[in-house]
């Protein structure tokens, strides 16, 4: 079921397969949209009852009108939808989101699955060469070029992946769309330690050294964080190992 949920200043474009199955909610990366789930939500429909959403600016939500934070959205998600309480998947910084609902709102989080996770707040190193060149082109307001910084950072095992390309394309329109719209969620990296919720962090070997050190870390500082390692993928692991995910998603859940 197709719906859009009103959030502060605008509306979000979502997918409730409904029922009375136990809800698991999936947030896509900064770099894909709610679609990139598609694969993984299609194994999983008969056993969850999957939520998915755009972000604002992202897929088929409209750009943002009013600032917002992306916790915020997500707490609209669930209770425009009635979910009290949920597993989460979250990919990238999607999975900061998810961590940020884990640690703010600990009783509405029932088990995590961080796929490359990132954390808005963790110490980036700003003189990582993919940093460096992706402010420069931000700077200049070169799509095209950041188009192909994603491609061959985040999508470099298949970079001739016509959805991947798709997505990486889709994402940095809505990033310009987005700007100084988008607040910070509240810090949440010097407070995983806090997290209660079952938690397992997914990698692929093929991910950027940057992430891949950020994963590992969040990964050593939530308590019982199980890890998995996804041969072969890079970044865009919903996209290139659904099956994978799907699995780690059903022994993290139940």
């Amino acid at each position: 079921m197709q719906l859009t949920i009103p959030v502060g200043g605008g509306v979000l474009a979502a997918d409730d397969s409904g029922g009375d199955r136990p809800p698991l909610v999936l947030v896509h990366a900064g770099w894909t949209d709610r679609s990139s789930w598609a694969g993984v939500a299609s194994r999983l429909a008969g056993r969850y009852r999957v939520i998915s959403y755009d972000a604002r600016g992202y897929g088929a939500s409209p750009p943002p009108q009013a600032s917002f934070t992306q916790l915020g959205d997500l707490v609209a998600v669930l209770d425009h939808v009635g979910v009290r309480r949920a597993a989460l998947a979250g990919h990238s910084g999607g999975g900061g989101t998810a961590i940020s609902l884990a640690v703010s709102h600990p009783d509405r989080v029932s088990a995590l699955v961080l796929l490359a996770p990132g954390v808005q707040d963790y110490p980036w190193p700003m003189d990582d060469p993919y940093n460096a060149e992706f402010m420069a082109l931000a700077t200049a307001g070169d799509r095209a070029g950041l188009a192909e910084l994603g491609v061959r950072t985040w999508a470099a095992a298949d970079p001739g992946d016509a959805a991947a390309r798709a997505q990486i394309e889709g994402a940095v329109a809505a990033m310009f769309t987005q700007g100084e719209f988008q607040q910070p969620d509240p810090p949440a990296y010097d407070r995983l330690t806090e997290i209660t919720a079952p938690a397992v962090v997914v990698v692929g070997d093929l991910e950027y050294p940057m992430v891949a050190r950020c994963a590992d870390i969040v990964a050593d500082r939530i308590p019982g964080c199980r890890r998995v390692t996804a041969p072969g993928t890079d970044h865009l692991i919903p996209l290139r190992a659904p099956d994978l995910v799907a699995d780690v998603i059903t022994e993290q859940v139940g």
